[in-house]
């Protein structure tokens, strides 16, 4: 049950508490983009490591039981004692460590979440974001409200909103007119910090554009 007074958010409307905001005058803190927590490469990361780990602290501590070392230490050792620096698997190995090693900087200093667009804040302590398909399924709703429209296809992204109808009666230039007029309405109306450009495409049935 929702909280008295509370209004109703759309479906695909995600909420986010915030802490209070700082003393009064202070600059409000502008749109954010909501930060994906990366469960998923941190899991495989921390997996990795400790296979890594525990392999080589088993191997050493047999070591010092006074058994002799694993064949594949041994062999890892001598490689990598052997081998030059300009040998092809060292730098492919290399290659390969140092793309990893930019992937994972690349998931740490990026959001992520792209399909959610972050919405204006009517509270300094909330912070809400409506989902992309929610978004463009709000559009064609809207869109297929226009007389003259049989189908229509929306695609929302951060920064466009590409529409793109079929009408199979009416003048093409006076569908565009309301289909414009009605969807720029719509786009004001999603409450986005950063409304999308609208893009609007129509055409006739039987013909690509």
């Amino acid at each position: 049950m929702s909280e008295p007074g509370a209004a109703e958010q759309p479906a695909g409307t995600v909420l986010e508490k915030t802490p209070p905001p700082g003393p009064v005058g202070a600059a409000a803190p502008g749109p954010r983009r909501f930060w994906s927590a990366r469960k998923v490469p941190a899991g495989l990361l921390a997996l990795l490591l400790l296979v890594i780990a525990v392999a080589f602290l088993y191997d050493i501590v047999a070591v010092r039981a006074g058994r002799p070392a694993m064949g594949w230490r041994r062999e890892l050792a001598r490689q990598l004692a052997e081998r030059p620096l300009d040998d092809v698997w060292v730098l492919l190995g290399a290659g390969i460590a140092a793309a990893l090693g930019l992937w994972l900087l690349l998931l740490a200093l990026t959001p992520g979440l792209r399909a959610l667009l972050p919405m204006r804040r009517t509270h300094p302590d909330v912070r809400a974001a409506l989902d992309r398909d929610a978004a463009a399924m709000a559009l064609r709703d809207r869109a297929m409200e226009i007389a003259g429209v049989q189908t229509a296809r929306v695609r929302v992204t951060r920064r466009r909103a590409d529409v793109r109808a079929v009408s199979h009666f009416r003048e093409l230039d006076d569908v565009r007119a309301d289909l414009d007029a009605v969807l720029a309405d719509a786009v004001g109306g999603l409450g986005l910090s950063r409304p999308p450009a609208l893009s609007v495409r129509v055409r006739r049935p039987g013909r690509k554009g």
